[in-house]
């Protein structure tokens, strides 16, 4: 693994402005393939923990790329910081409760929860690292020197400022801070996972004896303390750090260092045993609150003796704690990129409406939605095309047409003020039959879910909130309308989730359809989701975990099949990670009989490629740009008659075996070549591809000419500008 130096001297460009090839360090560790292993042998995979890092290593080099806007820049060291939190909080958490319960069970890689742990330690050091120069040495001077937002340490400012500074502190901080000491009359106070706080060392003047001290930085309204310059802050942590005397008053501050905590949020539950799943998810997300801590974040200049006072209080080691030498946590860093405009951004972009849906919703005797999914399906591509003008309006006039008779809506995830709810409340209160499974499951948003429930089921939804051993990840909406030849169903089957916020930066595709065989199997499939009606019949869809694993591997073998007789068999499929190792090997052998397989995986992935004699004719690359790569497509070349697939399944264990999961075939033949198409200009990319060799290593396209040094991004929004309505 290359130093951190490095790593940033590779992603800075040259004179020119063109980046050089880059690949970024490599945590996946594989081994050597022993000669004629069998296709299940452990070094026939990458670790998955591993494989999430390199992942993130691609989302930090965004943010190093100077080819990218400075905001920009600045939102990816933003969001590679806030994965890092997360990934700590569900995965090293779930290793970690591994080991303490002492699992024997080896990783598909070969590895124990403990093994794995070290190699993550290793790995992520030098992210850390890269992080802090990153933010130091480039973003923080460039953001003062072209966008006049300077980040000031307290130590630099005039004394003016600093009078300044503690008007401020007396007036909104002081009131709200809460020192907490730890004495034997006072024990080691709680402290809430990702919460900022100052270890603070105290000596009394008159007794000499030394004391500890807690205070949380009460970062709820914001972390950057603005002084009266424009655009000039400090962090809240160093200003109360400078003013603690008024806070500690008769005692003697020797040392104040900030450190956060991260807590587990792999929570252990039978569901099984569960009475209320919503009793089940309140007792997690209690129990998520006292969760062990998983990581010490602490300062560089914290004194020895304080950090081995946290380790032992938070019952860690030397092994769980990471010392930043800059800011602790450049999450909040993403504050600064609303200060500005368009100059530091990303050229702006407004989806634009589906050309089916375009004339017919704007003219005087415009179509409803219905009318228009009659004449044909309708295949959706957000954010190009606009989530508010297609899904939004479907089931916002489902809401409102007298002639629907009922709409049921799976809801996994939506935005915190959602026009899909409330559309869904109407249509309760219009009298129509609406039904909602919200998943109550779905992590880090199972609050959220739970009131979102409460509000439907105020308005007369009938809510199941989900079912018990499973996740309903599924995204899919059925309406019902009475017409004159009878009832008709209205489906949307998608790969995202029904959320108008992430719509705008989410790729996601969708199929708009009333097709007779697809309306039949939805509405099976919500008997299935609201009732005891696990034996259904599916003519068109994949569902797991009932069908979806034995559909993929029938599909391969078809194409292996069609190879030997036709020679031209290729698999192409986009999701967000692979991790399934059923599905490899039978990817595997797929390449050894000579199919074709190319795979663009945007996250962590087990399969390595080009590994002779058993992947050579694999080809894995990941795309990492302004949108997160969200879609599912899976084609397979059915000896010139493709198949092509679109859902809510990743090629990973827990869509095929732990979820409710639905694909739908893409059948009508222009919509069918536009999910090709696209592909295509995923496959044909030099700016935002990166290419999986067999070591594990990831190495970024670079663009031979400047015609090339468009990424599959904004060719997609030319495209879909330009595409006939």
């Amino acid at each position: 693994m290359r130093d951190v130096d490095s790593v940033l001297a590779d992603a800075m460009p040259s004179g020119d402005g063109a980046a050089p090839p880059f690949a970024v360090p490599s945590a996946t560790s594989p081994r050597p393939v022993p000669a004629g292993c069998a296709e299940d042998h452990p070094y026939m995979f990458f670790n998955r923990e591993l494989s999430w890092l390199d992942f993130n290593w691609r989302v930090l080099y965004q943010a190093m790329d100077e080819r990218v806007p400075l905001m920009e820049r600045v939102q990816f060291l933003s969001i590679s910081s806030s994965n890092l939190d997360e990934f700590f909080r569900k995965r090293v958490g779930g290793l970690k409760r591994q080991e303490a319960a002492g699992v024997r069970a080896l990783s598909p890689d070969g590895r124990t929860p403990r093994e794995q742990l070290e190699l993550i330690r290793e790995a992520v050091l030098p992210m850390y690292a890269t992080m802090t120069s990153l933010w130091e040495a480039s973003l923080r001077p460039q953001l003062a020197e072209a966008a006049n937002i300077r980040i000031l340490s307290y130590d630099d400012l005039s004394s003016g400022q600093k009078a300044q500074l503690y008007q401020y502190f007396a007036a909104h901080i002081f009131p709200i801070l809460t020192p907490l000491a730890v004495d034997p009359g006072h024990p080691f106070p709680f402290i809430s996972n990702l919460s900022l706080s100052l270890a603070i060392l105290l000596r009394h003047p008159k007794r000499g004896t030394e004391h500890f001290a807690r205070v949380k930085v009460p970062t709820s309204r914001g972390r950057w303390v603005p002084l009266e310059d424009p655009n000039h802050f400090v962090p809240l942590e160093q200003v109360i750090q400078h003013n603690l005397n008024e806070l500690l008053r008769g005692m003697e501050v020797e040392h104040a260092h900030a450190f956060q905590i991260t807590r587990n949020a792999d929570i252990s539950r039978d569901e099984e045993e569960a009475d209320d799943l919503i009793e089940m998810m309140s007792d997690e997300l209690r129990e998520r609150r006292f969760a062990p801590v998983v990581r010490l974040e602490v300062e560089q200049d914290m004194p020895p003796r304080v950090r081995q006072l946290l380790m032992r209080e938070l019952a860690l080691s030397s092994d769980d704690t990471y010392v930043s030498t800059g800011l602790i946590d450049h999450s909040d860093c993403a504050f600064f990129t609303r200060l500005n405009g368009a100059d530091f951004r990303y050229p702006s972009f407004h989806p634009v409406t589906p050309p089916r849906l375009q004339m017919e919703g704007e003219s005087e005797n415009a179509l409803d939605i219905f009318s228009i999914i009659r004449n044909g399906d309708a295949l959706l591509h957000h954010p190009y095309e606009s989530f508010r003008a297609s899904v939004q309006r479907f089931v916002e006039e489902a809401a409102e047409d007298p002639r629907v008779l009922a709409i049921k809506q799976t809801l996994y995830r939506t935005s915190e003020k959602s026009p899909i709810v409330d559309a869904l409340i109407r249509a309760a209160e219009r009298g129509k039959q609406v039904a909602v499974l919200v998943e109550v499951k779905a992590r880090f948003d199972e609050a959220n879910n739970m009131e979102w429930g409460r509000q439907l089921e105020n308005a007369g939804v009938h809510v199941t909130y989900g079912l018990v051993g499973l996740k309903t990840h599924a995204k899919a909406t059925l309406v019902v309308r009475e017409e004159d030849e009878g009832l008709r169903a209205y489906c949307h089957i998608g790969t995202g989730n029904y959320n108008p916020a992430t719509a705008r930066f989410y790729t996601d595709m969708g199929l708009l359809t009333c097709r007779e065989d697809i309306g039949y199997d939805v509405i099976n499939l919500f008997h299935f989701l609201t009732g005891y009606a696990p034996q259904q019949h599916y003519k068109k869809l994949l569902v797991a975990p009932r069908d979806l694993r034995k559909a993929f591997n029938e599909l391969v073998e078809q194409e292996i099949a069609r190879h030997k007789a036709h020679g031209d068999g290729r698999i192409i499929a986009k999701m967000n990670a692979l991790d399934d190792t059923g599905v490899i090997r039978r990817l595997y052998k797929a390449s050894r009989a000579g199919v074709k397989v190319d795979l663009i995986v945007r996250g962590h992935n087990r399969l390595r490629p080009n590994l002779p004699g058993y992947s050579e004719n694999i080809r894995v690359c990941s795309v990492v740009g302004r949108f997160l790569e969200h879609s599912r497509i899976f084609c397979f070349h059915n000896a010139g008659d493709p198949l092509v697939y679109l859902g809510s399944a990743d090629w990973q264990r827990r869509n095929l075996e732990d979820r409710v999961e639905v694909m739908v075939p893409v059948e009508e033949p222009a919509l069918r070549q536009r999910c090709l198409d696209i592909l295509q200009l995923y496959f044909e990319d030099r700016r935002l591809a990166w290419d999986l060799g067999p070591d594990g290593q990831y190495v970024q396209r670079q663009p031979a000419s400047r015609e090339e040094e468009e990424g599959v991004q904004e060719q997609l929004i030319r495209w879909i500008r330009q595409a006939p309505a």
